[in-house]
C-alpha cells in the first residue's frame, strides 16, 4: 500500500510539473511534450548548460570538459531555496552538447510526462526511450547505445549543490541521479531525485517547438540561441552579446566568440525564425529581439538598424566570456526584481484546444494591461 501511495504521489508531482494554471478561469492544464515540441525549464534555456561541441577535437574523441557556474539568479524561485534556508546554488559537471545531450535529455522529459514512476525510478524499452529521444532517427545499433550511454553519464555528472551563506548545510543532486542501460534486457532505467521536478513545478516553463532545432541540424550554436531566445518574454529588452558568448559558453578567443554568436543569429534568421537588429551604445554590442516565429514563416528581411552595428565593441575583445566579476552583465534580461512570467512565452503551432485557450487568453491579459 504504501508503495502505491508513494507511485501516486510522484505521479500527481509529475502532473503538477506539466501543469499550468489559467488565470482567468484556474483550470490547470497539461503541457504535453511530443515529438514536434518539449516543455522545459527556463531557467535550464538561460544558463549555459546546453551549448555547442567543442570544434577542436573530433567527434569519435571529444573531450568533455568540465564546467561550472552560478545559477543562483536563474533558480532562485525554487521552493527549496526557502524551505531549507539555501541562498546559493552551483552547478558543475561535464560539458552538454546539442547535438546529443540535449536530444537524450528531451527523451527524458517525455518520458517523465508519459511512463509511470515507481520509487522515483522509470524503466523502459531502450528502442522506445531512443525514440524519444530521437524521433527521426530511432534505429538501435551498437553504436546508438554507446551514444545513448556516453550521453546519460554525462548528464548523471550534472550536479546541482545547494549552500547558505547563514549555515553549513549542503544540499547535492544530479540532473539524473542514476542510469541503468541493460543490453541483455533492452532495458533502460532512469532515476530522478523528486526535487528536480521543482524546475518544472515552481519555476515558469516553456512549451518549445522543435521544428527549428531540426531545421538547424549540425548548428549547434544557432540552436542553443534558439532556446535561450525562445525562453524569453514577449518584447525583451536588447540583449548583450556578452550575454550571448555566456550562453554558448564558448572556450576560444574573443573575436571568434563574436563571430560565432553574429553567425548564429544569422542562421536564425535564414530559417524564417528571427529578425533582429544588431546595435551598438556606449561601445557595447546588442541585439534587439523584434519578431520570433516558431513556425519558421517570418521573411528573411532585416529591419533597418537603430544603430550602426558594425565591428567589434571593445569591450568584447578584451577577454573571455563568463568572467564579471560577480557584477550583473549588461543586458542582463531579469532583473531580480522582475521576474519573467514564464507562462506567457508559450508560443508554439500544434497546440491542442486547452492550451490554444490558455496561451490567448495570456495574449489578451498583455494586451490590455502593458504594465503587467
Amino acid at each position: 500500500m504504501t508503495n502505491e501511495k508513494d507511485s501516486e504521489q510522484q505521479g500527481q508531482m509529475v502532473t503538477r510539473a506539466f501543469s499550468v494554471t489559467e488565470r482567468e478561469t484556474g483550470k490547470e492544464i497539461i503541457l504535453r511534450p511530443n515529438s514536434s515540441r518539449t516543455v522545459q525549464s527556463i531557467a535550464l534555456m538561460r544558463l549555459g548548460l546546453f551549448v555547442p561541441s567543442p570544434k577542436s577535437v573530433g567527434r569519435q574523441s571529444r573531450e568533455y570538459k568540465t564546467v561550472g557556474f552560478d545559477a543562483t539568479k536563474e533558480l532562485q524561485t525554487l521552493s527549496l531555496m526557502e524551505s531549507e534556508g539555501f541562498t546559493n546554488i552551483s552547478i558543475v559537471g561535464q560539458r552538454l552538447d546539442m547535438s546529443v545531450d540535449f536530444k537524450t535529455w528531451m527523451g527524458i522529459i517525455r518520458t517523465l510526462a508519459n511512463h509511470p514512476i515507481d520509487n522515483d525510478k522509470i524503466s523502459l524499452k531502450f528502442t522506445e526511450f531512443l525514440k524519444l529521444c530521437n524521433p527521426e532517427n530511432y534505429r538501435s545499433s551498437t553504436a546508438s547505445r554507446k551514444r545513448i550511454d556516453a550521453s546519460l553519464r554525462r548528464l548523471a555528472s550534472v550536479m546541482l549543490s545547494f549552500t547558505s551563506t547563514h549555515s553549513s548545510k549542503v544540499y547535492t543532486t544530479h540532473l539524473v541521479q542514476s542510469a541503468l542501460l541493460d543490453p541483455d534486457s533492452d532495458q533502460v532505467e532512469l532515476q530522478i531525485d523528486p526535487k528536480i521536478f521543482e524546475l518544472y513545478q515552481y519555476d515558469h516553463k516553456v512549451l518549445m517547438q522543435l521544428k527549428a532545432i531540426k531545421e538547424l541540424a549540425k548548428k549547434e550554436s544557432a540552436q542553443a540561441l534558439y532556446t535561450f531566445i525562445e525562453s524569453l518574454p514577449p518584447n525583451p529588452i536588447p540583449i548583450s552579446l556578452t550575454r550571448l558568448k555566456n550562453r554558448l559558453n564558448l572556450k576560444t578567443r574573443a573575436n571568434s566568440q563574436n563571430a560565432t554568436v553574429r553567425k548564429a543569429l544569422e542562421e536564425l534568421a535564414s530559417i524564417g525564425y528571427l529578425q533582429y537588429t544588431e546595435v551598438k551604445k556606449d561601445g557595447k554590442v546588442y541585439f534587439q529581439i523584434h519578431k520570433r516565429d516558431p513556425d519558421l514563416n517570418l521573411n528573411n528581411i532585416q529591419p533597418p538598424p537603430d544603430g550602426d552595428g558594425e565591428g567589434d565593441a571593445d569591450e568584447e575583445n578584451n577577454g573571455t566570456s563568463g568572467k564579471n566579476n560577480g557584477e550583473p552583465l549588461e543586458g542582463e534580461l531579469c532583473p531580480p526584481d522582475e521576474p519573467i512570467d514564464g507562462d506567457e512565452t508559450l508560443t508554439i503551432h500544434d497546440l491542442t484546444a486547452e492550451e490554444l485557450h490558455y496561451i490567448r487568453s495570456l495574449r489578451s491579459q498583455k494586451k490590455n494591461n502593458p504594465a503587467s
